[in-house]
């Protein structure tokens, strides 16, 4: 019986990963990911790629036949009416893989990573709610270098979510990444522990 599902969410490159890693690795948590999940959505073949492919052209599609990313981010965070509509045909898939996984779980603790867990209203998926934080100015540098992006393109990816302060303001647990991996981990060691 699962009796702490962990959504764990934060900005774009806040450092999500890290602390999902550390779960994991430590505290043997199973971890389900609406990433993984959302890159299965599109995956060759399936109805939602093949929509993507209607609404934008055969353009949209690599050589192999699977989906562009990087041309469909330009689109999704140029232009949100695209992005409101891509969310609604992914964010049904991922929420029903995360209901099945979660039945299917004998674990007592599980982490949902839900970097959209707000703006996809998947909050009700999760009995309590980690929020990782660092200052503006440490995400977009973390994300211009992880992703090769503009500055531009990679303030437009930040401000397509809601902010850092919106979420931590809805959040039971703040883990501060903004100084280094030994602080933010005691934190993540305290939520897990002083919850348990």
């Amino acid at each position: 019986m699962t009796n702490r599902i962990i959504g764990l969410t934060g900005g774009i490159a806040t450092g999500k990963t890290t602390v999902a890693n550390y779960l994991a690795n430590v505290y043997d948590l199973p971890i389900l990911d609406a990433d993984i999940y959302a890159r299965d959505a599109v995956s060759i073949g399936s109805p939602i790629l093949d929509a993507i492919a209607e609404r934008y052209g055969q353009q949209i599609l690599l050589a192999d036949g699977s989906l562009n990313r990087s041309q469909l981010g330009e689109i999704i965070f140029s232009q949100p009416a695209e992005r409101q509509w891509i969310d609604s045909i992914i964010h049904p898939y991922v929420r029903d893989r995360f209901l099945q996984a979660i039945a299917e779980s004998s674990a007592s603790k599980i982490v949902l990573v839900i970097p959209l867990l707000f703006e996809a209203q998947m909050t009700d998926l999760v009995t309590e709610i980690w929020v990782v934080t660092c200052s503006e100015s440490q995400q977009l540098q973390r994300l211009i270098a992880r992703n090769q992006l503009t500055t531009e393109q990679a303030k437009a990816r930040i401000n397509s979510q809601l902010s850092l302060a919106q979420k931590a303001a809805s959040a039971d647990f703040v883990l501060d990444n903004s100084r280094n991996l030994v602080a933010l981990l005691k934190q993540v060691d305290n939520a897990i522990i002083g919850n348990s």
